[in-house]
C-alpha cells in the first residue's frame, strides 16, 4: 500500500477495519491504484434520465454487462449503479472490480423542482452482491432535504456497522435555488460540507462555476477575496470546504462534451487538489474503443503522465 493511500485512510480513524479495507479497495484498484486519485464509472442514467437518452447513442450500453466490461477494461477504480444493473452482472464479474450500489434514485416521469428520490436498494443488498460501498444522493436546497438527510444518516450508520464505505452524491437542487445557483461555487462548497457532516467517506459534486448564489455568502467571498476566479481555484475551495481536504472529493463528468473541454476540466480538478472524476455519459455513450482511449487520457492526466 502506498504512503498516499495510508495517509488518506488515516483521515477515517473512527471507522472499523472493514470500512477502511473497502476504502482501500477503491483507492488501490485499477490504473490509478495507489495514487490517491479515482476514476469511477457510474451508470444510473437509465433510471435517472431514461433508456433512450442514456443508451441510444451507443446501443451496446443497453446490456448491463457492457458497463462492467468497460469499467474493468478501462482500469477504473470502481463501478457504480442501481440495484438492477448490479444484480445483472455481480456474479459474472465477482471480484474483478469494486462495486458501489446506488441506494436511491429519481426518475423524470414525474419531475419535481423539489425532488425526493426513492430508496431503491439496501445495505443488505450491497452485502449480498459483494459491494465495497453504497451510494446515496442528497439534494441540498430541496424542500425534502431533511427527509434525505435522515435517510442517509440511517443508511450510513448501517453501512458503516457492516464495514461498507459511503459515497454521497451531493447535488444542490430546489425551488429556492436558481438554475445557475445549483453549480455556484458557494452552493457546491456548502453541499460538499453537508455531505461530509452527514458522514460521507467520498463526496461527489458537480464542478463549480464562479456564480455566487447566496447574498450573505457573497459578501464574505467578496470582502475576504476568496480565490474563485479559475476553475482550479474553485475546486480547491470545494476541497477545502470538505474538512480541509480530509475527505475524498470527486467531481461529476456531466453531459457528453467536447474532449478538449473535458480534459481541461480534469486538469483543473487535478491542479485544484480534487481526488478524481466520476464519469458516466462521457464514457459509455461512445463506442467502446473510443471510450477506452478517452478514459486512458483522463487517467494519464491524473497520474501526471499527460500535462
Amino acid at each position: 500500500m502506498s504512503d498516499r493511500v495510508r495517509e488518506i485512510l488515516s483521515w477515517y480513524g473512527s471507522d472499523n477495519p472493514g470500512t477502511r479495507a473497502n476504502l482501500a479497495r477503491l483507492l488501490t484498484h485499477g490504473t490509478l491504484g495507489g495514487t490517491g486519485r479515482l476514476v469511477i464509472l457510474p451508470v444510473d442514467q437509465g433510471f435517472e434520465h431514461g433508456p433512450a437518452r442514456s443508451f441510444a447513442p451507443n446501443p451496446p450500453g443497453y446490456h448491463p454487462h457492457y458497463h462492467f466490461e468497460l469499467a474493468i477494461d478501462a482500469g477504473c477504480n470502481a463501478y457504480a449503479a442501481p440495484l438492477g444493473f448490479i444484480e445483472a452482472g455481480a456474479a459474472e464479474f465477482a471480484g474483478r472490480i469494486p462495486l458501489i450500489l446506488k441506494l436511491n434514485n429519481h426518475d423524470l416521469l414525474h419531475d419535481d423542482k423539489d425532488p425526493l428520490p426513492s430508496v431503491t436498494g439496501s445495505v443488505r443488498d450491497a452485502l449480498r452482491l459483494g459491494c465495497a460501498a453504497v451510494g446515496y444522493t442528497i439534494y441540498p436546497g430541496s424542500a425534502h432535504c431533511t427527509t434525505m438527510y435522515q435517510q442517509l444518516r440511517e443508511i450510513s450508520e448501517e453501512a458503516k456497522a457492516h464495514g461498507l464505505a459511503v459515497v454521497v452524491w451531493s447535488y444542490p437542487r430546489g425551488s429556492q435555488l436558481s438554475k445557475e445557483g445549483e453549480t455556484g461555487v458557494d452552493v457546491v462548497a456548502y453541499a460538499a460540507q453537508i455531505a461530509c457532516q452527514l458522514g460521507a467517506h467520498v463526496v461527489k459534486v458537480k464542478l463549480p462555476t464562479a456564480h455566487l448564489e447566496q447574498a450573505a455568502a457573497k459578501k464574505v467571498y467578496e470582502s475576504l477575496q476568496v480565490p474563485i476566479k479559475t476553475l482550479a481555484e474553485r475546486v480547491r475551495h470545494v476541497v477545502q470546504s470538505s474538512f480541509d481536504g480530509r475527505r475524498i472529493v470527486i467531481f461529476s463528468g456531466g453531459p457528453k462534451s467536447e474532449d478538449k473541454v473535458f480534459f481541461d476540466e480534469v486538469r483543473a480538478i487535478r491542479d485544484g487538489g480534487g481526488f478524481g472524476s466520476i464519469i458516466g455519459r462521457n464514457s459509455f455513450q461512445r463506442p467502446k474503443a473510443e471510450a477506452l482511449k478517452f478514459l486512458q487520457t483522463v487517467m494519464g492526466i491524473y497520474a501526471g503522465e499527460i500535462p
